[in-house]
């Protein structure tokens, strides 16, 4: 274990996010239990590889309750997607997530947060000069998120933001339900828009990891729809708007 490999303080048990990404894919899995809340299957885990652990969250396909506007068993392929976005912006919003097998069959395997549980999140979700939030609701405008409520916020208490629960994503049709709508029309950042420049540029190459890894766990007409939303972000440089026949906030908001 190096100094380069790990943190010595952070929220994902002392890893960085690429040694963490390593362990989610080699790790032997074991489950501690059951977060009952969720509406799918949703299991504490520990990873392991007989030297580093950590937390993580094990969403297996085989529990994913079926969705009238979404394909049967691709929500954990989803957030996995969106991992490969997040980080093809730059802005970890996503923790480091994996496709893989596990005690029940192959799903979406996520580094545990440990977040700051002091941070009223109701009044974070509402703040308008907070930078991190804010590249979150860009975010979410690119991969199409229909489910960002306030519970998905994840502070640390090392002062980063991350953010949970991106199975409902990357439709087709424009179905962005979020409770972050207050730049809604606004110009965007000029951070926001050399990321979205960044990420339109990969997209763009067929070679490219991303494009790979997006090939792999969306269909065709998902990932044009994915390119053509980062190119209307960039044309128009401003947040968007609710869609006039969506609901525009998930439902509970929290």
């Amino acid at each position: 274990m190096t100094h380069d490999d790990t943190a010595l303080d952070g929220p994902f048990d002392g890893l960085t996010p690429a040694a963490g990404l390593e362990l989610l894919r080699t790790g032997e899995i074991t489950v501690e239990g059951r977060l009952t809340a969720a509406s799918n299957t949703t299991l504490y885990c520990t990873v392991s590889d007989g030297t580093l652990s950590a937390n993580c969250v094990y969403k297996p396909v085989a529990g994913e309750r079926p969705l009238w506007d979404f394909p049967d068993g691709t929500l954990a392929g989803r957030e996995v997607a969106a991992h490969a976005v997040s980080d093809a912006l730059g802005w970890e919003i996503v923790p480091p997530t994996v496709h893989r097998d596990g005690p029940f069959g192959e799903g979406m395997v996520q580094l545990w947060v440990h977040g700051d549980t002091t941070v009223d999140l109701i009044a974070l979700s509402r703040e308008t000069d907070n930078a991190a939030l804010r590249r979150m609701a860009v975010f979410d405008a690119v991969i199409n998120n229909s489910d960002r409520k306030i519970g998905h916020l994840l502070p640390t208490p090392q002062g980063h933001l991350y953010g949970c629960d991106h199975g409902v994503t990357f439709a087709e049709d424009y179905k962005l339900r979020t409770v972050l709508w207050q730049w809604q029309g606004l110009a965007l950042p000029e951070e926001a828009l050399a990321g979205l420049a960044r990420l339109r540029d990969r997209l763009a190459d067929p070679r490219d990891a991303l494009t790979r890894e997006l090939g792999l766990r969306l269909t065709g007409p998902e990932v044009y729809a994915v390119r053509a939303r980062t190119d209307l972000l960039l044309e128009h440089r401003i947040h968007p708007y609710p869609a006039p026949d969506w609901p525009a906030v998930p439902w509970p908001p929290v």
